[in-house]
């Protein structure tokens, strides 16, 4: 039996990272009409931080012992986690699921035009294009002034920016910080979030329905942060991360099949610059990388 190789290890579990994320997106979408926001993100919270928890201290993560600046990190980056958990989710309660999943394909271009902003990373012109034409595509995907726009569009973006200061902290962190740790971290952030939010609201009875759709959206997304984990130690980057783009398509079987949505053609269109231009960009990384490996005095 042929052995399996890094890269398609890899690549399979950040498909099925991005597979579980969506799904959990859509269970969470799918109570959006019985339980508030704020009640939801408590109860999902609670169930994460008890399975982090029995994780971190079967694999021995619970590290508190750690760096001043890695526990900064661990704080900026959970300030991100809850930000983009609350743009994210509220835009996802008031849109298609298929629209907010489009506008979060931005991510990749976002953290590269960041990276180069505030971390001083190289950006070619190649890639800044790229990335210019892909913020193009987002424009598509919100039509700004058409007849189908949101303003939950707004928030979408916003989480677009929270989720990039998150993956920004985790690039800065010492490779020592687990990772599992840091997920539990965050996940304690979520659910305070929702803790706090929920004193201010009127608490909804819930179905044995919604209950077990929000225990499934708990496995689903507890196996997202595994998998997606997992991927990022597997096989080169510049190779597993374009499987990210996998979770759009996911959205839009599961905005047709389950809440029958469908974006339409600028939307469509519009995802479709986004894809191509991250693709782009990561495949001119890598291209940059093996050259640089070879001769750094070519890096242009």
């Amino acid at each position: 039996m042929a052995v399996m190789s890094d890269n398609i290890r890899g690549a399979l579990l950040m498909t099925g990272g991005m597979f579980a994320f969506t799904v959990n997106d859509a269970f969470m979408k799918s109570v959006s009409d019985q339980i508030p926001l704020f009640q939801a993100v408590l109860i999902r919270g609670t169930g994460a931080i008890i399975c982090l928890t029995l994780m971190c201290r079967a694999m021995n993560q619970l590290h508190f012992n750690l760096p001043r600046r890695d526990w900064g990190l661990i704080l900026l980056r959970t300030l991100g986690e809850v930000g983009g958990t609350y743009f994210f989710l509220t835009a996802l309660f008031h849109m298609p699921i298929a629209n907010v999943s489009a506008i979060l394909q931005a991510l990749p271009l976002a953290v590269s035009l960041a990276a180069t902003l505030f971390l001083g990373e190289a950006l070619g012109w190649r890639r800044f294009a790229a990335i210019g034409i892909g913020f193009v595509g987002v424009v598509f995907i919100i039509q700004p002034g058409g007849a189908d726009f949101s303003g939950y569009s707004i928030y979408a973006l916003i989480s677009v920016a929270c989720i990039t200061l998150r993956d920004l902290a985790v690039r800065r962190m010492s490779v020592q910080v687990p990772v599992v740790f840091v997920a539990l971290i965050a996940a304690i952030g979520v659910t305070t979030l929702g803790a706090v939010g929920s004193l201010f609201i009127t608490w909804q009875t819930m179905s044995p329905t919604s209950l077990l759709q929000i225990g499934c959206a708990t496995i689903f997304l507890i196996f997202g942060y595994l998998f997606s984990v997992s991927a990022m130690r597997s096989g080169e980057i510049s190779f597993v991360a374009p499987f990210r783009y996998t979770s759009l398509l996911v959205a839009l079987i599961l905005g047709i099949l389950v809440f029958d949505e469908w974006p339409n053609a600028l939307t469509l269109f519009g995802g479709a610059i986004v894809v191509a231009t991250g693709l782009f960009t990561l495949w001119r990384e890598r291209r940059l990388r093996i050259r640089h490996n070879l001769s750094p005095d070519r890096i242009r």
